[in-house]
């Protein structure tokens, strides 16, 4: 690889791919799903969805009231509908909310028609980022570094089964996105090889 550069910045062309299916971020609340999917979804030319963001228009109301009213069996059953309607329209990247893979149905669909991303992160940097908001209805009660260890080890054996798994750390947000990147063109150029070319991104 070769860096081309004049008196003030430097250019790195890299190898990449064109998505040949949807990119679906999946992970932890607090691992950066939304912030990493909006830049990645800007460097590949893609449209960003959220699902939560999704399901709170398709219902008319905030997460923490559907939860509250009608409950998460309910809530899982509409989010499923929303992340299959969202996985039928044209490629693009997909931030799920941090349960969305634990659904057998919806990670079936997921494993069908995307490229999953598992955006790992450790405890202690969940805590920090989580921290600074207080509108994530799953830790409005109770310790949530106790919460968050309890769902980490109920999910990430979970997590585990996505496509392709890239650690989220304490760094810029593009930086985590270049990693992202270089993962999934990896996989591209593997399972999906008419899919992988040249292309600077």
């Amino acid at each position: 690889m070769k860096n081309y550069s004049n008196n003030t910045r430097t250019y790195a062309p890299t190898i990449s791919f064109m998505p040949p299916k949807t990119i679906v971020l999946v992970g932890m609340m607090g691992c950066g799903k939304t912030s990493i999917g909006r830049r990645l979804a800007k460097r590949l030319e893609l449209s960003f969805y959220d699902s939560d963001h999704e399901v709170e228009a398709a219902a008319g109301c905030p997460i923490k009231e559907i939860l509250s009213v009608f409950g998460e069996e309910a809530f899982r059953s509409g989010e499923h509908r929303v992340i299959s309607r969202l996985l039928d329209q044209e490629t693009h990247v997909l931030a799920t909310g941090g349960g969305s893979f634990m659904n057998n149905e919806t990670r079936s669909l997921i494993k069908e028609k995307a490229i999953s991303v598992w955006l790992k992160a450790d405890l202690d940097t969940l805590v920090a980022r989580v921290s600074r908001r207080n509108d994530r209805p799953m830790l409005i009660e109770g310790n949530q570094r106790e919460t968050l260890e309890a769902f980490i080890a109920e999910r990430y054996p979970v997590y585990e089964e996505a496509d392709i798994h890239v650690q989220t750390l304490d760094e810029p947000t593009n930086a985590t996105v270049e990693r992202v990147i270089q993962a999934t063109s990896e996989f591209v150029r593997t399972h999906h090889p008419k899919h992988y070319i040249l292309k600077s991104v």
